[in-house]
């Protein structure tokens, strides 16, 4: 008859209480996930958004990325948000540089030829991030850039049709990237 001997299990019960005081005293020491949480400064209450320069040709891409980033930005519920300068505690500003509209997919249109079938587009940004009165931004970014994909199918026609709403998601997925950049601690 062998005898199991019974410090086995204080072992084992020792060791998952050490994991658990470590763990506690790691999150009771201030660590915590990058990217979670916001900074934001608390004299911060109104927040101007300038329409974007635009430097793409694009027209109307202006209107649409400042307007959804105002959109953004109200959202998060915390600040005042106007298109203007003047009486505001802090400003975004911001430049379109670029936007492309590159084939990515192709499909069989016959008699030996190809015919782009999607679409990656991609916009790139400057965007700076300031507190009125001060020299250094709070968040400044040289070359933001987002990129989305859409279908256009097989008929050449539809390209206009499609690209429409794919600029409408692109705005959109952009400003709440951009915001969440700008405010969260990425």
């Amino acid at each position: 008859m062998t005898r199991r001997p019974r410090r086995r299990w204080w072992r084992v019960a020792g060791v998952r209480t050490i994991a658990l005081l470590a763990l506690a005293t790691a999150w009771g020491c201030g660590y915590a996930l990058v990217g979670r949480g916001t900074v934001v400064d608390p004299t911060i209450k109104r927040i101007g958004v300038p329409l974007f320069r635009d430097s793409t040709g694009r027209a109307g891409l202006d209107q649409r990325i400042t307007q959804k980033v105002i959109e953004e930005l109200l959202k998060r519920g915390r600040f005042d948000v106007v298109q203007d300068r003047a009486g505001v505690d802090a400003v975004v500003e911001g430049e379109l540089l670029r936007y492309d509209a590159t084939p990515v997919g192709f499909s069989d249109a016959g008699a030996a030829r190809t015919q782009a079938s999607r679409y990656a587009i991609t916009l790139t940004a400057r965007v700076r991030y300031a507190k009125v009165g001060q020299d250094e931004p709070i968040w400044a970014n040289e070359s933001f850039s987002f990129r989305d994909e859409y279908d256009v199918g097989s008929d050449a026609t539809t390209l206009l049709a499609t690209e429409g709403p794919a600029v409408e998601r692109l705005s959109t997925a952009f400003a709440r990237s951009l915001v969440s950049a700008m405010l969260e601690a990425f």
